[in-house]
């Protein structure tokens, strides 16, 4: 009778782990049923195909340092912000060449910042692969 006993006292007590498994189960079902499932009729728009251009408010510095703004080349960085109003020049948004090496581009927003400019933007693409 001892024997039996002690059996039973060894067991692991594995209906404990089931119900707790299955509570959580239960609550990330619950959980993750919260939001409102989109329309079906609902069509999202597609981005594949744009075309990837500058803001037309961005300073754009090109893989050879070359510096353009809407298109048109400025002859430094200090000359771009001082042809800006004084009221844009808090933030200067640059479009950098993924070509462009970094210490250029740490120089060329030192001197952006140097010109006047508050704070300088970096505007990068998302890559979504």
């Amino acid at each position: 009778m001892r024997n039996r006993v002690r059996k039973r006292q060894q067991r692991e007590p594995t209906i404990a782990l089931i119900n707790i498994v299955f509570l959580m189960l239960v609550f990330f079902m619950v959980a993750g049923t919260l939001a409102q499932p989109l329309d079906p009729s609902l069509r999202l728009v597609r981005t594949g195909d744009l075309q990837g251009r500058a803001p037309p408010d961005a300073l754009v510095v090109h893989a050879d340092g070359r510096l353009t703004y809407r298109g048109k080349g400025q002859a430094s960085a200090a000359f771009f912000v001082m042809s800006l109003a004084e009221d844009r020049r808090d933030v200067v948004r640059l479009v950098p060449d993924r070509a462009l090496p970094a210490q250029d581009l740490v120089s060329l927003t030192r001197a952006l910042r140097d010109a006047g400019a508050q704070k300088v933007m970096l505007i990068a693409e998302r890559a979504l692969q």
